[in-house]
């Protein structure tokens, strides 16, 4: 047992725990500031190792003294090893990189949406597709990315207000349904209004460039574009996090835990599910733009129905209560697929030629996800850090899953 001892108010009303203005943060800026000042070449992969190594050890040390320090550490290393990425791989893992990054940001707002909010929604690839879309309008029209990232965000996030406000009476399977027709629309829409959307040919688009009064900087390479990605990722992080412990954060759960007690504690469960949609959807097409500049060219048939799926899986697999789910899942979501192709050829050949192998292995793990491991990747992680802290004192069935009431138990 821990006890935390406040001396202060402003302890328990500070927004920005997760702020970053303390030696973790700073450290790491420097770090990156180290790797954009220094030439080519400046360092080799040996060499960026053995840096990022001793660089995490020296100003990333635990800090017996301070709350967290283990955490501020190892997250130091984690951060140090992202910002290392671009000089020890090649471009096709740096690019795998991007993508993992980008479904993340997408799987923080849905986890936003129906972890902490308890919404379930079958239609964020409409959302992902408006952010997409949007972006590649303005990008083509010669817009910077300080004006098309924002503006692609609003586009989704206006979007999740009109999904929002009809699925107030909605719950449930109901709900699913719902946002499962708004997404056939959104499709639809975007294959016939050619004169914007470009209809089935869909849109290209290049690297995004970075306007300033006076100064022009375009992305030109996946090293540098995935920066920009990690950058972004790193600030719906921070957000998604201070969101989660501000009073906005805790209204999300009390509609989740049981909307009738929410409702007798004053909380305006109309306007938390609206809200949740909102900031969902606004993630969501973020993470769409920036999806955008990683296929150059989008379509209509990359948004549909069955990219809403995988984005709910994903959070699923990843662990739907906790943000570092929408990470997890996100690794998953684009590791999986690569492994079940490299371990197609070790098949016999009747087998190996059959289309729907990957789906079949995919849909396979999911069900035993579902029934062996419903709090996901992440649950069992901590399930598995636990039992290490308490070993050898650690009791048979300390771990055993509790029964779970469904929403209109909860009510009666």
């Amino acid at each position: 047992m821990r006890a935390l001892l406040k001396t202060a108010y402003a302890q328990d009303i500070r927004l920005f725990r997760y702020g970053g203005t303390g030696r973790l943060v700073c450290g790491l800026l420097f770090y990156a500031a180290l790797l954009v000042i220094a030439p080519r070449g400046f360092l080799t992969a040996w060499g960026a190792c053995l840096y990022a190594l001793a660089f995490g050890i020296i100003l990333l040390r635990r800090d017996s003294q301070d709350e967290g320090g283990s955490a501020a550490f190892w997250y130091g290393l984690l951060g140090v090893a992202l910002l290392s990425a671009p000089l020890l791989a090649d471009d096709y893992a740096v690019s795998q990189l991007s993508f993992v990054l980008t479904y993340a940001i997408a799987g923080i707002g849905l986890v936003l949406l129906s972890g902490q909010a308890g919404q379930i929604s079958l239609g964020h690839a409409a959302f992902m597709a408006a952010g997409a879309y949007t972006e590649a309008i303005l990008h083509n029209a010669g817009a910077g990315l300080l004006v098309s990232l924002p503006a692609a965000c609003l586009v989704a996030a206006a979007l999740g207000v009109l999904v929002g406000l009809p699925a107030l009476r909605m719950r449930g399977i109901y709900l699913a349904l719902a946002t499962y027709a708004f997404a056939f629309i959104v499709e639809e829409i975007l294959a016939r209004w050619e004169t914007v959307t470009g209809g089935n040919q869909g849109l290209t688009m290049d690297w995004p460039r970075l306007v300033l009064p006076g100064v022009s900087y375009g992305f030109e390479s996946e090293r540098e574009f995935y920066y920009l990605v990690l950058g972004v990722f790193a600030a719906a992080l921070l957000a998604a996090l201070n969101l989660m412990r501000s009073a906005t954060g805790r209204a999300f759960q009390a509609v989740r835990d049981s909307e009738i007690a929410a409702k007798s504690m004053g909380v305006n469960v109309a306007a938390v599910k609206t809200t949740a949609f909102t900031i969902s959807a606004g993630l969501t097409g973020i993470a769409g733009a920036l999806y955008g500049h990683l296929l150059f060219t989008i379509t209509p048939e990359g948004f549909t129905i069955f990219l809403s799926i995988n984005l709910l899986l994903m959070i699923v697999v990843g662990g739907m209560g906790s943000l570092h789910g929408a990470v997890f899942g996100a690794i998953f979501l684009v590791v999986l697929p690569q492994l079940i192709a490299s371990f197609r050829d070790l098949l016999p050949p009747a087998l190996a030629s059959q289309s729907g192998i990957e789906s079949g292995i995919f849909g396979l793990i999911i069900i035993l996800f579902v029934l062996f491991e419903p709090d996901g990747i992440y649950g069992r992680w901590v399930k598995i850090r636990a039992y290490f802290d308490l070993f050898p004192l650690y009791r048979k069935g300390s771990f055993r899953r509790q029964r779970r009431t469904m929403a209109s138990e909860r009510d009666r």
